[in-house]
This record gives structure tokens, sequence and C-alpha cells, in this order.
């Protein structure tokens, strides 16, 4: 492989990194819009998502971050099956959160349907 292609990848590599930190987030916020989770049932949806690619051992630090930051609130459950079980839900903030990023990623999804449609355009 030559040093341009290796370079190329690299870049391509760090982007995708970048890309997924951000949305990783959202994916959190978006699942719990619709309700509280259990924990480990959120991070198997969480890994589930294609081209996300994130590992179980990453969500969870990323939860209490968003905890620390007051989005996300936590309670315990008691458990027949083993220990006590933690439940995600959205704070009224973190619901703001939520729909905030929401308009956000839609108003970018639009503008890059608009720049592919006049790059069309011009190629005529």
């Amino acid at each position: 492989m030559s040093a341009q292609m290796e370079q190329a990848d690299d870049w391509f590599n760090n982007w995708t990194v970048q890309m997924r930190k951000g949305l990783l987030d959202f994916c959190i916020l978006r699942a719990l819009t619709d309700g509280e989770w259990y924990g480990y049932a959120l991070v198997k949806a969480l890994v589930a998502i294609p081209g996300v690619g994130v590992a179980e051992g990453s969500i969870y630090p990323l939860l209490s971050r968003l905890k620390k930051q007051g989005l996300v609130d936590t309670r315990l459950e008691e458990s027949s099956e083993g220990p006590a079980r933690k439940y995600y839900r959205l704070t009224v903030s973190g619901r703001q959160q939520a729909e905030e990023m929401a308009v956000y990623f839609e108003t970018m999804i639009r503008g890059m349907k608009t720049l592919a449609k006049q790059q069309h355009k011009q190629q005529k």
C-alpha cells in the first residue's frame, strides 16, 4: 500500500471515529426519548446499530457523563435474577437537548441532500 493510500485510510478512520462519537450521544438521547431503558438492553440496542461500531464497554462511561451533565437520570430496581438493575431516562434538560439534536441532525441531512442535488445539476 502506498504512503498516500495509508494517509487517506488514516484520515478516513479518524473521520469515522469523530462522526461516531458525536452520533453516539445523539443515539443514546434519542433512544431514551421513548422511555426509560434498562442499561444492558440499551447497550445491546446501541451495539446493534449498523455503522456506529461502538464497543459495549464504552457506553456506560457515556451514560455516566450524560448523567453528570444533567441530561440523564437513573433509578435502581431490584431483580429476582441477580443484582439490582439500573434504568436510564431523560431529564427535562435531556429531552430538550435530544429535540435540539434531532432538529440539527435533520437540517444537516437536508443540507447534504441539497448539496448533492446542486452537484448533480452542475454535472448536466
